[in-house]
């Protein structure tokens, strides 16, 4: 039996949820409108974290998909996202910071209490719903950069000076300053610029290039 939290901003959802997974022996441990309101009952339960928990793509309260989708899972959690999944952006994005799957509201019940009994035995969630919006996202389309593009992009957008990241790669200004030059061309032609080292910095989260909460990744 695996404990579940139920985040969505309408309360139809959330109680055809709870319904469902009561008979199929999930524990409902939290059901909430916000993802701040959930990880305030943590704190003042001294709880652990839900197993699982089922998260609206899009919540009323003004918080982004990377907000989201980051504090629950640095909070311990694993994320389903159940949405309409009609957003592509949105869904890289909430695959990005961290989500283990979408599955869509049009699913039947039982594909959802699938889709959480998948997530919480630690399997990885692979459905249609998800994989073809990603697929079909041109706002995502690959900039092919370089190996060493992506590690000047990887240190310059999390915060260092790019006399620094060229110290850091042992190569000289002049060349790092060129393959961030080219790093934002390669970023213009397939249609997401980056003019800024704001934008530069959710460019490098969304491929994956720095995690999602800003920090280098492993990669």
């Amino acid at each position: 039996m695996s404990t579940v939290a139920l985040i969505d901003d309408h309360e139809s959802v959330r109680l055809g949820l709870e319904a469902a997974c009561a008979r199929d022996a999930q524990t409902v441990v939290f059901s909430g409108s916000t993802v701040s309101s959930y990880l305030e009952w943590r704190a003042s339960s001294a709880v652990s974290p839900a197993d699982v928990v089922v998260l609206d793509l899009t919540l009323g309260d003004g918080t982004t998909v990377t907000e989201n989708v980051a504090s629950l899972v640095n909070d311990g959690a694993s994320v389903v996202i159940h949405s309409v999944a009609d957003r592509p952006a949105a869904v890289r994005e909430a695959l990005a910071a961290g989500a283990a799957g979408v599955v869509s509201k049009s699913s039947a019940l039982d594909d959802v209490l699938d889709a959480i009994r998948t997530v919480a035995q630690g399997e990885a969630l692979n459905n249609v719903e998800w994989a073809s919006a990603v697929d079909g996202d041109r706002a995502f389309a690959d900039a092919q950069l370089s190996t060493r593009e992506r590690e000047v992009l990887r240190l310059y957008a999390t915060g260092l000076p790019l006399k620094a990241v060229a110290e850091r790669l042992g190569v000289a200004y002049s060349t790092a300053k060129e393959n961030i030059t080219r790093v934002r061309v390669k970023y213009v032609e397939v249609g997401r610029p980056a003019p800024t080292k704001v934008d530069l910095l959710r460019r490098a989260m969304e491929d994956g290039i720095v995690a999602a909460d800003g920090a280098p990744s492993a990669g």
